[in-house]
């Protein structure tokens, strides 16, 4: 569900420096440091995603009445109207996407997606199932065209991850009409290792489990990785319209009506 208070956003948060600063290394602030949180301005107009394991969750009030729940997994998700009406998108401040807005609008409607992480002991599909199907919800009620936003690999060294950077260039480049770059001075080249050089098999094993994810949804990649020093990642730009889903996951999470004739056109 999704977070129905402050309160409940603080818990998001604080999941988020758990699993980022405390078990990945991020490098906080000292004001994120002392409140033991990962927030931004982005957090007050986005809506939060949680995952909620209820029954650790009971007996535990707190100030504003009831139980405190359990968050273990979330997503934060950004829709294209909230964004016009504020600071834009956080992922602008990596690639340059207003071009694919400017080409897009009005016909579709995008959403960001970004910061999603789930607590050690629940990383297993079915945490990750409640997510997607939490989403799922969210677009077809909000009717989202496009999901978007930075996934990552670990660390700041690109060349590490060459081999799976240089297979998501060759095999999952976005094409021109929904293609966006890195801005230029960040801009990393993904395709290092020429595509005859590429093994599929040990370039897929290294690719991030979510990546391949939204890969398996039918999502592009954008031009070029960005280094994010402050997570201690190398990013690269996921792009996933709706029109792309395989039929097949419709089937588990449910086919929304505006998008019925269109993927009927395209199966």
């Amino acid at each position: 569900r999704l977070a129905r208070s402050r309160a409940e956003v603080k818990l998001a948060q604080r999941l988020r420096y758990e699993v980022f600063y405390e078990e990945m290394g991020a490098q906080p602030t000292r004001l994120a440091q002392f409140r033991r949180r990962d927030e931004d301005a982005y957090d007050a107009i986005c809506d939060h995603l949680l995952v909620v394991d209820l029954n650790a969750g009971r007996g535990r009030p707190w100030i504003g009445g009831g139980d405190l729940p359990k968050v273990i997994g979330t997503y934060r998700v950004l829709r294209q109207d909230r964004a016009e009406r504020a600071q834009g998108f956080y992922t602008a401040g990596e690639y340059d996407i207003a071009p694919l807005l400017a080409a897009k609008s009005p016909g579709y409607r995008f959403m960001e997606l970004g910061r999603s992480c789930v607590l050690a002991p629940y990383r297993g599909k079915r945490t990750i199932e409640l997510l997607w199907h939490g989403l799922w919800t969210y677009v077809r009620e909000h009717k989202v065209d496009v999901m978007f936003g930075c996934a990552s690999f670990e660390g700041t060294e690109p060349a590490a991850h060459a081999e799976a950077l240089s297979f998501l260039h060759h095999n999952a480049l976005a094409p021109a009409e929904w293609r966006c770059r890195a801005h230029a001075h960040l801009h990393i080249p993904m395709d290092m290792v020429g595509r005859e050089r590429v093994n599929p098999k040990a370039a897929l094993r290294a690719v991030p489990p979510l990546i391949k994810g939204y890969l398996r949804l039918g999502a592009f990649v954008g031009d070029g990785a960005v280094i994010d020093r402050q997570f201690g990642t190398t990013d690269v730009l996921i792009v996933l319209p709706v029109e792309n889903i395989d039929p097949r996951y419709f089937e588990h999470y449910g086919l929304p009506e505006e998008t019925r004739s269109r993927v009927a056109i395209d199966a």
